[in-house]
């Protein structure tokens, strides 16, 4: 396996407009794509588009939003994961379970924020760093 193009940092956030605020007013950013909600994921993304990769911002939605974890420990927000595509998911999570590394959700894909299949890996195997790994646009 080889990963491929860091495609975004996902960023927590306790509020999505606030963080827009800063990526526009401090940062310069111009293209901010709009918020939207994932449910079965527990959180509402907002993709500010940058020359060579996105943000994702990542507010809690729900009671039992896995960011709420999180923001507890860190409540102004701060970097939650870091993305890299791949051209096949299972080929991918089949290598890092066999280099022993802990896929989370049983290593089971689900559909991430982009529309395709994507796995995170355990911080404890990557450094420190909660790696999401997602397929590859036109991948699976």
């Amino acid at each position: 396996m080889q990963i491929g193009r860091l495609n975004h940092v996902g960023v927590a956030t306790p509020s999505i407009a606030q963080s827009v605020a800063l990526y526009r007013d401090m940062l310069g950013a111009t293209r901010i794509r709009e918020p939207f909600d994932l449910p079965e994921q527990g959180v509402r993304v907002c993709f500010v588009d940058l020359p060579n990769a996105q943000v994702e911002l990542i507010e809690p939605l729900g009671d039992d939003s896995p960011i709420h974890g999180f923001l507890a420990r860190n409540p102004r927000g701060g970097q939650h994961h870091v993305c890299f595509e791949v051209p096949d998911i299972i080929a991918a999570r089949d290598e890092l379970v066999a280099r022993g590394a802990t896929v989370l959700r049983n290593g089971e894909p689900r559909i991430g924020a982009h529309g395709v299949p994507v796995i995170f890996v355990h911080p404890k195997d990557m450094g420190g760093v909660l790696i999401e790994l997602m397929a590859e646009p036109g991948g699976h």
